[in-house]
Order: structure tokens, then C-alpha cells, then sequence
């Protein structure tokens, strides 16, 4: 077992695809550093920290991934393996609004795959595409924890039950 050392100073020297530093506003680095100042490990934070990335960036990058391993005192496959799991964490840039489909077993046997086409044909997306203007972006996720309303889909954070192919349309054409 290797040994991490929780006092070390925050990475900001970690560079992206574009050889551009990676860092976060100091307001969000000082909102790390006391969270983890009252956390026994920098690893509790893993997720926290994500989520100050995916807010500040608009999602988490390999790069992001490195910077939050080195924050959180963790190995970089630890932070792949966590934002792979999560669906919560974008692995590529998402649309202002980002929706997501459950097609997981309750959804699918509720009607998840009519959702899906009609989701798709609505915004003129596939699953993982984004509008050429940024607008809406598209993803099907195995499991929004809405077993008992399936079928769900989220838009960004808000969770919309028990739909039908019509009703997610009309939450679309609101976001519009």
C-alpha cells in the first residue's frame, strides 16, 4: 500500500489536450481546500471534486481526471473508474441541456424504448450526440433510480416520471 501525503499543496500545473493549464477559479479551489480540510483523507472528496470540475469545465476531460487524481491523492484509474460509473459526470462536452434516458430493465419493460425514439427523432439525436448548437445534448444511461416511475428521463438534474413518448416531447418543446 502506497502512502499519500493529505497536507500537500493543490495541482494546477496539470496541462490539457491543448497544453493549456488546467485550473479552477480560487473561489472553487477554496472550496476544495476546506472540504478537504475537514475530510480524514483528500479521497473522501473524489466525488465534490468532480462535481466542482464538471461545473466550472462543463465536464470531465482525461486531463480534469488526472488534476482530480492528484487533488484527491488517488490514482488517475480510481477517478476513471468512479466518472465511468456515475452518470452524474460527463466524460465529453454536454449540451445546456443535457437529457438522459434510463433504459434500464423497469424503464425498458415500461416503454423506455418508445421514449428513446421519440426523444431522438424529436432533437435529431443519437445516443452521445449534441446539437450543432450546444443546446441539447443526448445520452442513455442504464439506471436514473427511478424504478418505482419508470419510465424516466433527466434533463441536467431534474428528474421527469412515469412518461410517455408525448409528455417527453412536450418537456422538450419547454426547453426550446
Amino acid at each position: 500500500m502506497s502512502h499519500h501525503d493529505d497536507n500537500q499543496a493543490p495541482v494546477t500545473d496539470v496541462k490539457d489536450a491543448g497544453n493549456e493549464d488546467l485550473c479552477l477559479s480560487p473561489e472553487r479551489e477554496a472550496y476544495i481546500d476546506d472540504l478537504q480540510s475537514r475530510y480524514p483523507t483528500k479521497l473522501a472528496t473524489l466525488l465534490p471534486v468532480l462535481w466542482a470540475i464538471q461545473e466550472e469545465a462543463g465536464w470531465v476531460s482525461p486531463a480534469w481526471m488526472e488534476y482530480a487524481a492528484k487533488r484527491c491523492a488517488c490514482a488517475p484509474s480510481h477517478v476513471l473508474g468512479v466518472v465511468t460509473f456515475y452518470t452524474m459526470y460527463h466524460q465529453k462536452p454536454a449540451g445546456k441541456y443535457h437529457v438522459q434516458v434510463c433504459r434500464n430493465i423497469s424503464c425498458h419493460l415500461r416503454g423506455a424504448p418508445k421514449i428513446i425514439n421519440a426523444v431522438e427523432e424529436k432533437l435529431g439525436l443519437k445516443n452521445g450526440e449534441m446539437t450543432a448548437d450546444g443546446k441539447f445534448s443526448l445520452e442513455h444511461v442504464e439506471c436514473l433510480a427511478g424504478c418505482s416511475w419508470a419510465p424516466v428521463l433527466q434533463v441536467n438534474r431534474t428528474l421527469h416520471e412515469e412518461l410517455t413518448p408525448e409528455t417527453a416531447v412536450r418537456i422538450l418543446d419547454e426547453l426550446e
